[in-house]
């Protein structure tokens, strides 16, 4: 996992516009995932973000890079937390609610649905592709069937983002630099 591998997946989490992101990377072995999950949690300590192995196959790690204090804010809404709970999450405490994450992860065949409220998606939007699935108003880093203007907004601020993040990378800017604290 390189640092450029987190950047160009992360870099609005980095930036703190957005709660967390989502990622898939080969290692050579589990070890080696845990090695480099350990060593970045400790470069960024400070700054208010985490990285965690959600789930491990092979030689392959989904890696979950998050600000815990959005989380948990974004899991307090009242939408949120109905959504979660007929899931059988126990909402209020966002490690319990990452610990069934894992679990539901690693049980279940297809990707739980709910996924999109640990990545800081609305949850009008997660709760509308869970129970409406194919009336969407329009599609960009999610799915939306609620506020189509502010998910655009968002859409182009994470893609700006992402292009600013990557060219400073590509100039040298290390992943320390360029992590917001907060």
């Amino acid at each position: 996992m390189s640092d450029e591998q987190v950047i160009r997946h992360c870099a609005p989490t980095l930036a703190s516009i957005k709660t967390a992101n989502l990622f898939s990377c080969v290692f050579t072995d589990r070890q080696e995932m845990l090695n480099h999950v350990r060593k970045l949690n400790l470069r960024l300590k400070g700054k208010g973000l985490r990285v965690l192995p959600l789930c491990i196959k092979e030689n392959r790690g989904l890696i979950y890079v998050y600000r815990p204090e959005k989380l948990s804010k974004d899991l307090r809404n009242e939408l949120a937390e109905r959504l979660l709970n007929k899931c059988g999450y126990t909402c209020g405490d966002e490690n319990a609610c990452l610990r069934k994450l894992i679990e539901r992860i690693n049980m279940l065949s297809d990707f739980p649905h709910e996924i999109g409220l640990f990545l800081g998606y609305p949850p009008e939007d997660v709760d509308g592709f869970i129970n409406r699935r194919g009336d969407c108003k329009c599609c960009g880093f999610w799915k939306v069937y609620g506020d189509v203007d502010k998910a655009r907004q968002l859409f182009a601020r994470y893609r700006k983002c992402t292009d600013i993040y990557c060219r400073l990378c590509r100039e040298g800017k290390s992943i320390e630099k360029l992590t917001v604290s907060g």
